[in-house]
């Protein structure tokens, strides 16, 4: 596989657009291309082909090392070329293509180009650089002149053709006959093209149309691994303008002059979406276009970074390796809908969404295969994601010190820190513990040309702190078996090997999963940062390499929350950034993010070491302070992580989420704060004041984590007094939230005979608690365990009583505790008289209150893990609201 373009630091970067700008800025056009420049207009050339220059040997890595064009007349480093583009304003919204595709091949297989287009004022709009051939990029919305730059990447005696054009759209005409298969499937003559529908369950179907009548399937089981069986329980019908396909929850009409869809529910009068113009096509693109509701919202397409909410938005499908607002490394070819429904298109073509009125959704091929799904009933966002993950796989189940905070340096032929050894790392490791600060992992070679050595020593010593091993590749996994099986059990992958995305990415995170699991008896845990529908299966997105900035904190937020409306659980950018060393902004990041399943601190690549306790006091506290925290969720986090193994939804949300009804949980108004679970509201501070404003809580009560405080939702909190160790954090009265106990540094060292619960009483709730091995495939055999608590808490005005309610742990697993007692943090309305453990009051020493927290303080003898067990607290009814 070939070798993708390595980190680019901000001094290169800055070196691209220096170049770009000298190219823009009055130089003679280029003369090795033939012509040198060329139009492309309605009333003119629809297409310009140009032949590059021929190099003997060209082996330029990227934009940074192309010279100005002033410097490189005859282009004998890289090949220049200006291409004007004259169509009139709003002509690519119907468009397929969505603006000029731009392709260039080479004769030779063994030689690459890359393809790199700016605008006039030398911002990049359009890149390809892959292995494939040809290489083809898309100006969106071309209108103006545009410089295309050709990179040499590796080439031998070879130049390369260049292709422009102005697409012209075909739309579906009027379909002339249905035929229903043998296998239950359905196909739609409408000239040359056919279309064919198979419903793959009573909410599921998947729709294709060839233009030439040949159906493809390029993606084959990559996206889809298990392609699920068409159902044969549909029924047809002629409704005279149209054919309807009805299964048990749906009606998909067929409208015959022209051929157009509409999905209705199973009444086939309740509209869930239809087409407002045939699906329509190019030679290289086929795109979708959809009425939009009043107030119809749109989520989904994987990680965009800086937003979750796309009405009105157009949303790019592809890999740019953008790292910043605005990029899309991590998209996912899926969207859905508050209308409940959601779509995904089986392709690992580049794709553009264009949620406006009406909705176009268009992806770079010439065919269209999509699977729509929709919530039974009446619309559902988690049963949608849940319909999309049954089909592209759920999140996988991590292991236990996956979910505690990682730490990455390169430790081996260090280019930023001097000479170093990969023993070194265990120096860093004893800082960890020295500093009683968590920590579940260790990269130990994270960075372009590090190796590592002794690396059986060093997974002995990691071993020895309560850490696990783990390495990073740019170059692929020849060893894997050996360094598995030497104690590594986390992989993160690199740029440098799964190259663009797309499949090479879902193939590189499988295979590391996969050696993982084949060389030793734990659960693959791979990280990487661009990937593509599926990846959920088997890897953590990273977002990539990013400067610690406010700016930074603040648009991770929302982007991290949506990546989970694309059944992506596990979403994560470096605490503080790759880049910088400001220790408030370290601080700030690294709070909120104790809330999101993933972290990890990297270091080596910043100016100095950026470990929690680098920058000295007050930061060191405040950082333990939250991590240890962290710690001490971890139950609630992996019960969440196994909730998302089931049902595909993950633990950071977006409020429209668990609040779709409510507008304010829609877009811009709580696009800065986020769910963790269904029981925490998370609203981060993103810049330097010590006071947060626009904290939007839903309806509910919500309890200040810190002082007790509550709120009646909805309501927006402002001048919420922030400071430097204060995370504005809430908790949803009715939560249950089981933690470790006090103290609590790893996963491997708590107490297991204790385990505690932060109760919010109100109402009636509960919680199950799922409890595994955490580190072994076992659980796929059932090996693990569940609890059920609940609560009932009565009365007015806290007046009245709370009973909390312990079921047995139900199942079994290799270390499951016999008994264990347990403590409770229990917020009421107001002070119990008595507290009874079934029924017997249980002594004064056992329990206490706290009157200005509100919280009922208790702790039981050691109880069996397989009976259950009930408190009562007399007299103390439930928080107000």
């Amino acid at each position: 596989m070939r070798t993708q373009h390595t980190r680019l630091p901000l001094v290169a970067l800055a070196a691209v657009l220096a170049v770009v700008c000298a190219l823009l800025g009055g130089q003679a056009p280029a003369r090795a291309a033939t012509p040198a420049a060329g139009t492309l207009a309605l009333t003119g050339s629809h297409t310009l082909t140009w032949q590059g220059h021929t190099y003997a040997n060209g082996s330029t890595p990227d934009p940074s090392h192309c010279p100005a064009q002033a410097q490189d007349p005859n282009d004998q480093t890289c090949d220049h070329f200006d291409l004007t583009v004259d169509v009139p304003a709003g002509y690519w919204q119907g468009n397929p293509d969505g603006g000029v595709p731009v392709a260039i091949q080479w004769p030779d297989a063994g030689n690459d180009f890359d393809l790199y287009i700016y605008d006039g004022a030398g911002h990049e709009v359009a890149e390809s650089a892959t292995s494939s051939d040809p290489e083809t990029a898309v100006i969106p919305n071309a209108s103006g002149t545009y410089h295309v730059l050709v990179v040499p990447y590796s080439v031998t005696g070879s130049g390369y053709t260049a292709t422009a054009s102005i697409p012209t759209a075909t739309t579906v005409g009027d379909a002339t006959g249905l035929a229903r298969g043998a296998d239950g499937s359905y196909r739609i003559q409408a000239g040359s093209a056919v279309a064919r529908i198979d419903f793959t369950g009573e909410d599921v179907f998947r729709l294709q149309l060839a233009p030439d009548g040949t159906f493809t399937d390029p993606a084959g089981r990559e996206i889809v691994p298990s392609a699920p069986s068409t159902i044969t329980t549909t029924k047809e019908s002629d409704a005279g303008d149209y054919w309807a396909i009805a299964s048990k929850d749906l009606t998909l009409r067929a409208y015959k002059s022209p051929l157009r869809f509409a999905l209705y529910r199973a009444d086939n009068r309740t509209l869930v979406w239809q087409e407002t113009r045939g699906l329509t096509w190019t030679g290289d693109a086929m795109q979708q276009t959809l009425a939009r509701g009043a107030q119809e919202q749109f989520y989904g397409a994987g990680e965009q970074n800086g937003s979750f909410s796309h009405r009105d938005q157009t949303v790019h499908v592809a890999n740019d390796f953008d790292w910043n607002e605005g990029g899309y490394n991590n998209s996912q070819p899926f969207y859905l809908s508050s209308a409940g429904y959601g779509v995904l298109r089986n392709t690992f073509a580049p794709g553009v969404y264009a949620f406006g009125d009406p909705v176009r959704t268009s992806a770079q091929e010439r065919r269209f295969d999509g699977y729509f799904m929709a919530s039974p009933g009446t619309p559902d966002l988690k049963t949608v994601i849940g319909q999309y993950t049954d089909l592209v796989g759920k999140p996988f189940m991590p292991p236990v010190y996956g979910l505690e905070p990682g730490d990455s340096d390169c430790y081996l032929h260090n280019a930023n820190r001097g000479e170093r050894h990969t023993l070194d790392a265990l120096k860093v490791a004893d800082g960890y513990t020295a500093n009683q600060t968590p920590l579940g992992w260790m990269l130990v070679n994270d960075g372009y040309g590090c190796g590592y050595e002794d690396l059986q020593q060093v997974g002995q010593g990691l071993r020895d702190h309560n850490m696990q091993l783990g390495l990073w590749t740019s170059t692929g996994l020849p060893n894997q078996g050996e360094e598995v099986k030497a104690g590594v059990r986390v992989r993160k992958l690199d740029v440098g090997w799964v190259g663009p995305g797309y499949q090479f990415a879902l193939d590189g995170c499988q295979q590391a999963y996969d050696g993982i699991e084949q060389n030793s008896d734990a659960r693959g845990f791979v990280w990487l940062p661009v990937s593509w529908a599926g990846a959920q299966r088997c890897g953590v997105l990273w977002s990539g390499d990013q400067t610690g900035t406010y700016d930074y904190v603040k648009w991770q937020i929302p982007t991290y929350a949506g990546s989970t409306m694309s059944g992506i659980a596990y979403n994560t950018g470096d605490v503080g950034g790759i880049f910088g060393s400001d220790p408030q902004v370290e601080t700030r990041d690294l709070q909120w993010k104790t809330f999101i399943p993933t972290i990890m601190t990297m270091d080596g690549w910043a100016q100095s070491d950026k470990q929690p306790w680098r920058f000295g006091e007050p930061y060191t506290s405040i950082n333990n302070k939250y991590l240890q925290l962290k710690e001490r969720l971890l139950p609630y986090l992996y019960t969440l992580a196994a909730q998302a193994h089931q049902t595909g939804v993950g633990a950071v949300r977006p409020l429209v989420l668990d609040y779709p009804d409510d507008p304010n949980t829609w877009g811009d108004a709580a696009k800065y704060e986020f769910l963790s679970g269904d029981s925490f509201l998370v609203a981060p501070v993103y810049d330097a004041s010590d006071t947060r404003n626009g904290i939007y809580l839903p309806a509910g009560t919500w309890v200040d984590y810190w002082t007790g405080k509550t709120y009646q939702g909805p309501t927006t909190v402002d001048g919420y007094h922030a400071p430097l160790d204060t995370l504005p954090l809430f908790v949803k009265a009715g939560a249950i939230v089981p933690m470790w106990p006090q103290g609590t540094l790893s996963w491997q060292t708590r107490d297991t005979g204790r385990l505690d619960y932060d109760v919010y009483a109100q109402g009636d709730s509960q919680f199950t608690l799922y409890e595994d091995d955490g580190i072994t495939r076992a659980y796929q055999q059932g090996a693990s365990a569940t609890q059920l608590v609940t609560v009932h808490a009565t009365g007015r005005h806290g007046h009245g009583a709370t009973q909390l309610t312990v079921g047995p742990s139900v199942g079994d697993y290799t270390g499951k505790p016999a008994a264990r007692a347990y403590g409770f943090s229990i917020h009421v309305g107001a002070a119990p008289a008595q507290v009874l453990l079934d029924g017997r009051p249980l002594p004064a020493g056992s329990w206490s209150y706290d009157p200005a927290a509100g919280v009922v303080h208790v702790t039981t003898p050691a109880q069996s893990t397989s009976a259950g067990f009930s408190l009562l607290l007399a007299g103390a009814g439930g928080l107000g609201g």
